[in-house]
């Protein structure tokens, strides 16, 4: 039996997000909260004939506590989409507090499940979380995620453009870094198999790629941003931590994590200098078991990438940690 909750499930990514859970089968419980419409997103979905159980819960009636308890995974993609001439500042003011309250739920109601954090700026939102699971006493860094696979997922669509492959899915590209711009970074040079990328299109290829959400907002011409694409990835990674708890080996999927207590991260850390970072995460039953370090089989351009990303995250890291400390502070 496996209990897994939405956070946001009648938003735009929340939604499919949801629907794509029902028809796993490695979900058997499924809990829908949001502050408006998530009954009815439960009913609609609990018509779909597959085995499992879906309710839907609003914030009256203990509906957070109701949704959260006894869960084994939390995926949580609430908050606001960012819109055209909107910053990721202007995003991280809304959406710092959702997360905050969301994640003080879960440190009271199910401080052992896997959380999967999708609300954005993730630079700055997993951070966030960390800070209150640990003011909680309950931190585990091995069950706190950053979901950055939409990244992975252009990074296999853009690569098999350029390269004129159809098939997409065949191209591992590891992503590393952060969820936001210029903190993304692709390794094509790693990529499996290799992709022969003209070195005039790299850099091109590399950009589409950081700022693949651009694009997808400009042709919605500012009615959303990027939902069924970010529905899917955060599936895709909840499902791979859902395997992995399963006992299923080689489950190895990039996100954006804390550098400690994890096999590999004081390495990582070592090399990169900041508390969180993305680089591929082997899932296991606890969930994250060992993180892998690419940064020594890199090329001089991917260096120089890394180097960028890594001045942007420690700004959007220490960001996420001065937001819970100074909410902690009014407090007092």
């Amino acid at each position: 039996m496996v209990k897994a909750v939405v956070a946001g499930a009648a938003g735009g990514i929340g939604q499919p997000l949801s629907l794509l859970l029902k028809l796993s089968p490695y979900v058997t419980d499924l809990a829908l909260y949001d502050v408006v419409n998530s009954p009815g997103v439960a009913a609609d979905l609990s018509h779909i004939s597959t085995e499992g159980e879906v309710k839907g819960y609003l914030p009256a009636d203990g509906g957070l506590e109701k949704a959260l308890t006894g869960a084994d995974i939390v995926v949580i993609p609430a908050g606001i989409p960012r819109k055209p001439g909107m910053t990721r500042d202007d995003l991280f003011k809304i959406n710092a507090g959702i997360v905050r309250d969301l994640i003080e739920g879960v440190a009271k109601y199910s401080p052992k499940a896997f959380v999967l954090i999708i609300s954005n700026p993730v630079n700055s939102t997993v951070p966030i979380a960390a800070e209150v699971l640990k003011k909680a006493g309950v931190f585990d860094p091995k069950k706190l995620f950053g979901v950055t696979t939409l990244d992975v997922v252009r990074a296999q669509t853009f690569v098999s453009t350029v390269v004129g492959d159809k098939n997409p899915a065949k191209y591992n590209v590891p992503v590393i870094g952060g969820h936001s711009g210029e903190t993304i970074v692709p390794l094509i040079s790693l990529s499996e198999p290799k992709a022969d990328v003209p070195e005039d299109k790299l850099a091109e290829l590399v950009k589409r790629i950081q700022f693949g959400g651009d694009e997808v907002v400009q042709a919605k011409n500012g009615a959303g941003s990027a939902t069924l694409s970010m529905a899917y990835a955060g599936f895709r990674f909840a499902e791979a931590v859902l395997k992995g708890a399963a006992g299923e080996k080689n489950i190895i999927e990039p996100s954006f994590v804390f550098l400690e207590g994890i096999e590999g991260a004081e390495e990582i850390k070592k090399a990169v200098g900041v508390d969180f970072f993305s680089v591929p995460v082997e899932l296991g039953p606890g969930g994250a078991t060992k993180l892998f370090n690419p940064l020594e089989k890199i090329t001089s351009y991917e260096k120089g990438l890394v180097d960028v990303a890594i001045e942007g995250l420690s700004g959007n890291i220490t960001k996420g940690v001065e937001f819970i400390t100074k909410a902690s502070e009014s407090k007092i």
